[in-house]
Order: structure tokens, then sequence, then C-alpha cells
């Protein structure tokens, strides 16, 4: 085995462990915190592929972003985990027979006669697979990119529709009333008279 194989296989094992730690801890955080490990370990991974316009963005996007997003809102909402976790045991056999099946496609994919880990493509220090994937991505690819580019737009504007959606009983704040707001609307000055001191 060589070293490279064996980093492989070092950090495949932690990225397993990460994985089966999100979906078996109790505690919300920490299975944000073992799916912040999990992506580490998938971009070093990435990297050892050659693949490090991936494995900085997905460090970059998803653990610097996304999961600081995910951690805020879990300990904000401060959610119950015990009722959605009452029906874990009966899906176990279903969860089960998915990992199974995952595992056998993966099994059958390495396995293949096309697939070989031992000749890899060895690339030059002056490779960039930042501008292999650019390349590939806006000239056999432009289209779905770009249909993936519209979609992403739709789904913003509907988030913000749905979030300045009016819902009665809901107090909400309309910033051009406040801008317009002069003093004589919100203060009152009334004249009275002074009042006696006691004893005297």
């Amino acid at each position: 085995m060589t070293f490279e194989q064996f980093i492989f296989y070092f950090f495949s094992a932690i990225l397993v462990s990460g994985a089966l730690g999100v979906v078996l801890v109790r505690n919300p955080i920490y299975a944000a915190l073992f799916l912040i490990l999990s992506f580490f370990t998938s971009s070093a991974i990435w990297l050892l592929l050659e693949a490090e316009f991936l494995g900085i963005t997905l460090v970059l996007v998803y653990v610097g972003a996304v999961m600081v997003l995910f951690l805020f809102v879990i300990m904000m909402l401060d959610i119950n985990m015990d009722p959605l976790r009452e029906g874990f045991v009966k899906m176990m056999p279903l969860a089960a027979l998915v990992a199974i099946i995952i595992a056998a496609e993966i099994t059958i994919v390495m396995t293949s006669s096309s697939f070989d880990f031992n000749n890899a493509v060895v690339h030059g220090a002056d490779y960039s697979n930042t501008k292999e994937i650019g390349a590939v991505l806006y000239t056999d690819y432009v289209y779905p990119f770009e249909i993936a580019a519209v979609i992403l737009v739709v789904a913003i504007i509907a988030a913000i529709a749905l979030t300045l959606r009016r819902r009665e009983g809901v107090k909400h704040q309309i910033p051009s009333k406040q801008i317009r707001t002069k003093r004589n609307d919100r203060l009152r000055i009334v004249k009275m008279p002074a009042e006696k001191r006691v004893g005297e």
C-alpha cells in the first residue's frame, strides 16, 4: 500500500465515522459538528484527487457559510429532537437497505475495469483544475449551468416573497413610515402647573 492510498483510506474512515455521527448522535449541535468534520475530510480527499478548487470551495462555502448558518439556526430555535427521534428505530430497516444498496453501487464502480485507482493521471505543477472545470462548465454544460442559475434566482425570489408576505396577527415594521415620521407626530408638550412640595 502506497502512502497516498494510506492517506485516502485514513480520511475515508474519518469521513464514514463523521457521517455516522451525524445520524446517530442525539444532540443537534454535535450532529452539526460531525457534519463539519465530514466536510473537512471530504475536502482532504478532493485534494488527494488533485481537485484543489472543489476542496477549497467545499471548505469555504459549506463549512464557512452553510454550517455556520445551520449552527445559528439550531441554537436560536432550540429544537426539541426527542419527537423527531421517535421514528428512528422504525425506519432503521429501510435506512439499512438503502445503505447496503449505496455500498453495493460504490463497490461495483470501484471494481469495474474502467476504474483504476493505481493508474491515476498525475499532472504537473502548472496544471489548473479551476481552468479545466471552467472550460468544461462553460462549453459542454453551459445550458445546464444557466438553467441551474435561473432556478436558484427563482428560489431566492420565492424565499423573499414568502418572507415579506402579510400575515394577520404578526407585528412588522414599515421603514418608509418610520422615515417619514415627524417630531410632532410622536411628541406632545403639555404645560402643567408646578406642584407644591410637601410641608409648604
